[in-house]
């Protein structure tokens, strides 16, 4: 009688993977933008840190939350740049990753203050799940951009010693933003995505009509973010313009994903320019 080797367990997958499935790039990006609004504000460096890694938790959710929900759809359509329709990354630590991230979310705002983590969760985080489980293949599918990008220097704001929301023309700048990011986000997958039903605003008004519209909202972010903050703008205000305007002009032209990169440059830039007004 011979005894067979027992079978052993998986290991975790790498985190290249995890970061992969998570939308990292674009997560690290939000938060790096709303940390660089915490060095804005006048949070005290530790609560600059909670905020930040508040928002950057909520991001992951969304981006794994994203992949898992449209892996059915991304194997029809053969988006084999992703770990999970490879099989490289299992779907249960994808949810095991989500769900740790969800909590981590939770408990990173509440220590923020329930202002903060209200819309932190709700209006950033919940914005991005209401997109996830359906809102993208619909007309308003820029609206869950509009909310998390729009609220997000509100989540920094509301977690000071003196909550307040965010001045009206940042939240215009953010919304923006988001929205103008979603547009040129969405570019390379039209036609994969009409073939399995989603048919959200940039695939309504087409690709030609949401170049247009994305550059004119990135515009209009950059000129909020110089003109929005009191007192004069930096010096070197202008030299950043025109480094925005490169970027803008490379996301009305450029294919691929290069023209949502170009977006989050430009959100990166805005916040510079924010920081330097003080």
């Amino acid at each position: 009688m011979t005894t067979g080797a027992a079978p052993t367990r998986p290991g975790p997958p790498p985190v290249p993977a995890l970061f992969a499935a998570a939308h990292g790039g674009p997560a690290l990006a939000v938060a790096a933008v709303a940390g660089l609004l915490a060095l804005r504000s006048d949070l005290h460096p530790l609560d600059a840190a909670v905020v930040t890694a508040a928002v950057l938790a909520g991001q992951l959710t969304i981006g794994w939350g994203n992949d898992l929900r449209d892996l059915p759809r991304d194997r029809a359509v053969g988006r084999t740049g992703k770990p999970l329709v490879t099989g490289a990354l299992p779907a249960g630590w994808v949810v095991r990753a989500l769900a740790v991230a969800g909590l981590a979310c939770i408990v990173l705002s509440a220590l923020a203050g329930w202002r903060s983590a209200l819309v932190n969760v709700v209006l950033g985080a919940g914005a991005g799940h209401a997109y996830n489980l359906g809102l993208k293949a619909t007309r308003w599918s820029w609206a869950p951009y509009a909310s998390a990008f729009g609220t997000l220097p509100s989540v920094v704001t509301l977690a000071g010693p003196a909550p307040a929301w965010a001045p009206l023309w940042m939240t215009g700048a953010g919304a923006a933003l988001g929205v103008g990011a979603h547009l040129l986000n969405t570019l390379p997958d039209l036609a994969d995505d009409e073939r399995t039903g989603v048919r959200g605003l940039p695939h309504r008004i087409g690709e030609r009509l949401s170049r247009v519209l994305a550059v004119v909202l990135l515009s209009a972010a950059s000129l909020l973010a110089v003109l929005g903050p009191a007192g004069p703008p930096p010096a070197w205000a202008p030299a950043v313009l025109a480094l925005v305007a490169v970027l803008v002009v490379l996301a009305s032209a450029a294919r691929g994903r290069a023209p949502f990169r170009a977006a989050v440059a430009v959100a990166l830039l805005d916040v510079v320019l924010l920081v330097a007004a003080g």
